[in-house]
């Protein structure tokens, strides 16, 4: 059994993250088949984000409310829907309408996996190898869907990622055993709302902020995002059955992966999302190019979140954070030679996903280790909103950095591109000093 779930929970990350990476290498493709201008293509890069990020709690809540299984099948059931309906998309517009739905269906995926993976393996070993072939799994749909998008035409991609979806439903539905929360707790349904409002407008404002200058509709599409986003924390020290309480908090584990998270989406993915575009502004590779050096990330990053399980149980999950971002930090410092070529950029990538592949492993065992047992999907709901959250605001800040009117030149770009650069190697910094402090406090005062 416990093989089993592991296999669907790595299979189900693995999609996910192909369709969340796959207009990295078909942008150009299908925004002339759909005939999109300049702020449809940001769409295009980012509907999936909005859906993903707004929901990846909300789903991990509801699945320890009424079942991971259940909740998993309805992901990849509506990850099908979606997937063909952008293949089948006449225009821009519907595109994106289904790569939001597409991110619907990632989020619940993502968010059940590591809460299947966490009740059929208890801690020890056995989890810690399932959860580095999961943060394996996450790195190879990274790599996957750059690569599958440079062979395969894009609608076709999309239809094979349909069928996949809906191959890995039925899969799920007969091979995997249900579970939930032993004492479900009651919904918190304004937590819910706010949450995935505040989300959803957040990132529709972060969306917008990429075309300068910026109106008066984006200021009020972040004002009102960050505001709503408030009522959810205000929410949350209120409600009597809060979906990520302040109690949860107090476990300095889970502050550890929550910053790690967001500082991994700050840094690296923001990075190695505008790297195509930047190496085909400045030296005119193609996609297919842009996808193998970002495989040397991604790749990287497979082969060491399998052997990250090697590594002493002596040395905690929160040190094992602090340690990768520095070593990714100094990783994405390599990134500044951008303007040399591609092979300084590959040997820069190949150094930071070492780092990545242990930080993924490392976080989607500390997801669900820093929470109660009966709330493993909202510990792991926790930590992909995270990640995907500092990935909206990284790429946006990289982008708005690198080419803040879309038309510079290759010099202007990769000065730009500088700024970016330092900008993510700091956040990835902090939360390298916050995981390390969290280890030290943790060592000090060990949650029961």
């Amino acid at each position: 059994m416990a093989r089993r779930t592991v296999a669907v929970a790595a299979l189900g990350t693995t999609l996910a993250l192909i369709s969340y990476t796959a207009p990295l290498a078909t942008l150009e493709a299908i925004s002339a088949d759909l005939g999109t201008g300049p702020s449809g293509r940001s769409w295009i890069l980012s509907s999936m984000s909005l859906g993903l990020t707004a929901l990846l709690l909300t789903a991990g809540t509801l699945a320890d409310r009424f079942g991971r299984r259940a909740t998993f099948v309805t992901g990849a059931a509506v990850l099908a829907l979606t997937s063909a309906g952008g293949a089948l998309a006449t225009g821009t517009a519907g595109f994106v309408a289904g790569r939001i739905g597409q991110g619907v269906g990632a989020a619940a995926m993502i968010a059940c996996s590591l809460a299947l993976i966490g009740h059929a393996l208890p801690p020890g070993p056995q989890r810690a190898r399932a959860t580095g072939l999961w943060g394996a799994a996450l790195a190879a749909g990274i790599a996957a869907g750059p690569l599958l998008a440079g062979v395969l035409p894009w609608r076709w991609l999309y239809l094979l990622i349909a069928v996949a979806a809906v191959l890995l439903a039925v899969a799920a539905r007969s091979l995997l055993v249900e579970s939930s929360a032993a004492r479900p707790r009651p919904v918190d349904l304004p937590g819910m709302v706010l949450l995935a409002a505040g989300l959803a407008v957040l990132l529709a404002g972060l969306t917008e902020a990429r075309r300068l200058p910026v109106g008066a509709g984006t200021v009020g599409l972040l004002v009102a995002g960050v505001l709503l986003l408030a009522g959810f924390v205000v929410v949350q020290f209120r409600s009597p059955h809060p979906m990520a309480g302040p109690e949860l908090f107090r476990n300095p584990g889970l502050i550890a992966a929550t910053v790690a998270s967001l500082a991994t989406g700050l840094g690296i993915i923001s990075l190695s999302s505008y790297l195509p575009a930047l190496m085909h502004g400045v030296h005119g590779d193609p996609p297919a190019v842009s996808a193998l050096l970002l495989l040397g990330w991604s790749g990287t990053g497979i082969v060491t979140a399998l052997l990250a399980r090697r590594i002493s149980e002596r040395i905690g999950d929160s040190v094992r954070l602090g340690a990768g971002l520095l070593v990714m930090a100094g990783g994405q410092v390599g990134l500044l030679a951008a303007g040399g070529g591609s092979g300084v950029v590959l040997a820069s990538l190949i150094v930071t996903g070492a780092a990545t592949g242990v930080v993924n492993a490392s976080l989607g065992r500390e997801a669900v280790a820093s929470v109660p047992a009966d709330r493993a999907g909202t510990g792991s709901g926790i930590n992909n909103t995270s990640r995907y959250l500092g990935a909206a605001i990284g790429v946006t800040v990289t982008s708005v950095l690198t080419a803040p009117t879309g038309g510079e030149t290759a010099a202007q770009l990769l000065v730009g591109w500088h700024v970016a650069v330092l900008v993510a190697v700091g956040a990835t910094i902090v939360g390298a000093v916050v995981a390390l402090v969290c280890a030290r406090v943790a060592a000090r005062s060990p949650v029961p």
